[in-house]
């Protein structure tokens, strides 16, 4: 037996669109419930014109490049390369970076 009911397309339109406001409401309770670090958009924005994340993260965190060096002890001269894009930083460097900027590695690549 075939289980079928018919409704308007405008009907069926509004369905959906409800459903995804739903998706969108569970998605960000899940994001408030993470415990997360959020950031505001004008960093993500300023990464995608193709600032550096490493220069992004340190001005958010209101450090100097000497300040960074001193907290992750990595060589200023380093920091300088990774955020001028001259050089992209060991997974080493990248660790201490993050570990002290409180940022993942995969923020900072």
């Amino acid at each position: 037996m075939n289980n079928m009911i018919t409704i308007p397309k405008a009907e069926y339109d509004r369905l959906i669109e409800a459903r995804e406001d739903l998706d969108d409401i569970v998605a960000a309770r899940r994001a408030l419930d993470l415990d997360e670090e959020s950031f505001p958009a004008d960093m993500a924005h300023r990464m995608v014109q193709g600032e550096s994340p490493l220069a992004v993260f340190r001005a958010y965190r209101n450090l100097s490049q000497s300040e960074l060096s001193r907290t992750s002890g990595v060589n200023r001269v380093q920091i300088i390369e990774i955020e001028k894009g001259r050089k992209a930083g060991s997974i080493e460097t990248l660790k201490k970076l993050a570990g002290a900027l409180g940022v993942t590695i995969d923020d900072l690549v």
